[in-house]
C-alpha cells in the first residue's frame, strides 16, 4: 500500500501549509530514499532537514501511519509543515513505480550490509568501528563513554559529560544561537544516557552524583543558549526522570536526599528540570519526607513571600491533606485585591468548610482599600454565594458597591442582573445612572472612549434618554450609529441624520472595508427614507453618490449587489 498520495499529504498539514508547500519544490535537496523513510535538505528561512516516514504504528486514520518530521521551528512543534509537503510531492513528482522499486533497493543495501557485516572477523570489524571512531567525532564521544562506564572509571565519564554539555563548539562569542541549539541539545541529550546507561549497569549511586552535577552545568549552559524551541527543556525534565530513577535504584539515605532535594527545588535549578520532591516518597521513606516537610517548613518561615518557598510548601500541605497549612501559606502573604482570599476561599469549599470560606471572601471585600482594583472573581463568588443563600440584597449592595468604584457598563451590567433577582431595580438604576450622569465632562470610560451613561442606557434600550444624554454629554460616533440603529424605527428623521453625518467622510476615503461601512449606512439611510415616507429624497441622494463615485468599481459593485 503506497500512503503518500497528494491527498495524504494535506490532509496531514491543512490547506494552508499544503499551499505553500507547493512553492518550495525548488528547495528540495540531497533526496534519499529508505526501506521507510524519505530524508532530505529544504532550503528555507534556513537550512532544515526533512524526514518523512511512510509507515509509521496506527494507521487508523486512513494515512497508513504516513508522518513526518522537519527541524524548522514550526515542524517542532510537531506540525506537518510545508518543508515535509515539498519533500513529499517531490517524490510524487518521479515516474510511476520509482519510489517502490527506490524503497527495494534500500531494503537490499540493508540486508547486504548487514550480511557483509556478520561475515567479518573480529578483527576486521574493529578496524572497521577504529575507522568510523576517527572520522565521527559524536561516535567517538559515546564509545568513550561506554568505555570509562564499563571498566567503572567515575572519572572518565565525568569528564566525557563535562564535554557533552560544554557549550563551546557550539558557541559563537560565548552563545549558542537558535540555528545551533538543537545540535547542542542533541548532544547534551548523550549525556543523559550515559547517565541512564549507568543505573542500567548496577551502579546507580554514580548515576546519582553525574545526576546532579549535570542539572548544575546545564542550568549553567541554558543562559548561554538559544532555546527558544525548548530542546535543553526537555534534556532538562529528562536528567530529572534519570535521577529519580537512579533514586529508587539506589536507596540513598533519605535524610541526605530530602536536603539535596529541597536545596534543589529553592534553588536556581528547579525551572530547569521541573524536579518534584514528591515522585520521591518512595526513596525518602518516612524518615526522609519528615525532614523534607521540616527544613520546606523552615525555608518558608524565612521567606514567606518567596515564590519557590510558598509553592513547595503548598504542595506538601495538599499531599498531606492539611488545609489549615495551605491556608496558612496563602494567608501569609495576601494580595491587596483580595485574589488570595479568594483562594483560601475555594481551599475551604474543596474541604467542605463553606462557612470558614465564605468569611474569607468577606474578609477580602473588607480588607479592599480600592475596590476599583479588587479582583472581580472575588465579587462574582460572593455574589453567587449570597444567590446561593438567598441573600439577594447582600449580593445587591455588592453590586451597588463595586459598580460605584468601577462605573464600567459591565459592572452596571452586573448591578442590574442582581437588582432584577432581587426585585429591586428600578430603584437601583436611578441611583446608578445618577452617578453616570455625575462622571460627564469628568470621565470617560465607555466603549471607544465614549461616555458610559450612553453605553448603559444602550444597553436598557432606553431611546429616549439616550438620545438625550448623547445629545448633552456628547458620544462616540459608534455609539451614535448603535443609538440610530436602535432609534429608526421611533426617531427615523434623528437617525437619518445619525447615517448622513457618518456616511460623508467615508466618501473620501478608498478601500473594501471603507465601502462596506458605507453601504451599511445607505442601507440604514434608505429604511429611515422609507419610514419617513420620501423614499424619492434617498434615490436621488444615492445617484449623485453613484455619479461622484462612479470611479470607485467595487463600491459600484457592492452598492449594486445591496440594490443601492
Amino acid at each position: 500500500m503506497n500512503n503518500l498520495t497528494e491527498a495524504n499529504l494535506k490532509a496531514l498539514a491543512g490547506p494552508r501549509s499544503y499551499e505553500r508547500g507547493l512553492g518550495y519544490l525548488d528547495a528540495v535537496a540531497g533526496v534519499e530514499v529508505g526501506d521507510s523513510r524519505v530524508t532530505a535538505i529544504v532550503h528555507g528561512t534556513e537550512r532544515y532537514t526533512v524526514e518523512l516516514v511512510l509507515e509509521g504504528p496506527g494507521g487508523v486514520d486512513g494515512r497508513g501511519g504516513l508522518s513526518g518530521e522537519c527541524d524548522c521551528p514550526y515542524g517542532l512543534e510537531g506540525n506537518f509543515c510545508k518543508h515535509l509537503v515539498a519533500l513529499g510531492l517531490t517524490v510524487l513528482a518521479e515516474p510511476e513505480g520509482s519510489l517502490p522499486r527506490q524503497r527495494k533497493a534500500a531494503r537490499d543495501r540493508g540486508q547486504d550490509l548487514a550480511a557483509w557485516l556478520s561475515g567479518l572477523s573480529k578483527e576486521e570489524l574493529l578496524a572497521l568501528v577504529r575507522e568510523q571512531v576517527g572520522e565521527d567525532r559524536q561516535l567517538r564521544r559515546r564509545l568513550e563513554l561506554r568505555a570509562a562506564s564499563a571498566r567503572g572509571d567515575l572519572a572518565g565519564v565525568r569528564a566525557r559529560i563535562r564535554e557533552l554539555l560544554d557549550i563551546g563548539p557550539f558557541a559563537r562569542y560565548g552563545y549558542v544561537e537558535y540555528a545551533d541549539a538543537r545540535a547542542y541539545a542533541d548532544q547534551a541529550g548523550q549525556a543523559v544516557s550515559a547517565i541512564r546507561a549507568l543505573t542500567g549497569s548496577g551502579r546507580p549511586a554514580d548515576a546519582i552524583t553525574l545526576a546532579r552535577e549535570a542539572m548544575r552545568l546545564l542550568t549553567e549552559a541554558v543562559e548561554s543558549v538559544d532555546d527558544s524551541d525548548g530542546g535543553l527543556g526537555q534534556v532538562g525534565a529528562d536528567l530529572a526522570e534519570v535521577h529519580l530513577d537512579a533514586c529508587r535504584t539506589a536507596r540513598p539515605d533519605p535524610e541526605e536526599l530530602a536536603r539535596w532535594l529541597v536545596g534543589h527545588v529553592l534553588g536556581d535549578f528547579d525551572d530547569l528540570t521541573g524536579v518534584d520532591p514528591l515522585d520521591y516518597e518512595d526513596a525518602l521513606g518516612e524518615r526522609g519526607m519528615t525532614l523534607l516537610r521540616r527544613l520546606a517548613a523552615e525555608a518558608w518561615r524565612g521567606k514567606r513571600t518567596g515564590w519557590a518557598e510558598k509553592h513547595l510548601m503548598e504542595r506538601l500541605a495538599k499531599a498531606g491533606g492539611d488545609v489549615d497549612a495551605v491556608i496558612a501559606v496563602h494567608a501569609a502573604d495576601l494580595a491587596e485585591n483580595g485574589h488570595t482570599h479568594l483562594v483560601i476561599a475555594r481551599e475551604l469549599d474543596t474541604a467542605g468548610r463553606t462557612d470558614e470560606a465564605l468569611s474569607w471572601a468577606e474578609r477580602g471585600m473588607r480588607d479592599m482599600r480600592d475596590l476599583a482594583a479588587v479582583d472581580t472573581a472575588l465579587v462574582d463568588y460572593l455574589c453567587d454565594r449570597y444567590g446561593r443563600a438567598a441573600r439577594l440584597s447582600d449580593a445587591v449592595a455588592l453590586r451597588r458597591d463595586h459598580f460605584g468604584a468601577r462605573r464600567t457598563l459591565f459592572s452596571y451590567r452586573q448591578l442590574r442582573a442582581a437588582a432584577q433577582a432581587a426585585e429591586c431595580w428600578p430603584a437601583e438604576r436611578e441611583g446608578a445612572l445618577d452617578l453616570l450622569r455625575a462622571d460627564t465632562g469628568r470621565r470617560q470610560g465607555g466603549w471607544y472612549n465614549g461616555s458610559v451613561l450612553v453605553d448603559a442606557l444602550l444597553d436598557d434600550k432606553d431611546i429616549e434618554a439616550c438620545w438625550q444624554a448623547a445629545a448633552e454629554t456628547g458620544a462616540h460616533d459608534r455609539q451614535w450609529l448603535a443609538l440610530a440603529d436602535l432609534a429608526r424605527e421611533t426617531r427615523p428623521a434623528d437617525a437619518l441624520g445619525v447615517y448622513l453625518r457618518l456616511a460623508e467622510p467615508l466618501t473620501k476615503q478608498t478601500g473594501n472595508h471603507v465601502y462596506e461601512q458605507l453601504v451599511s449606512l445607505l442601507l440604514g439611510a434608505r429604511d429611515c427614507h422609507r419610514r419617513l415616507g420620501t423614499p424619492d429624497e434617498f434615490t436621488a441622494y444615492a445617484t449623485a453618490l453613484r455619479t461622484v463615485q462612479r470611479r470607485k468599481r467595487n463600491l459600484m459593485r457592492l452598492m449594486e449587489q445591496r440594490g443601492l
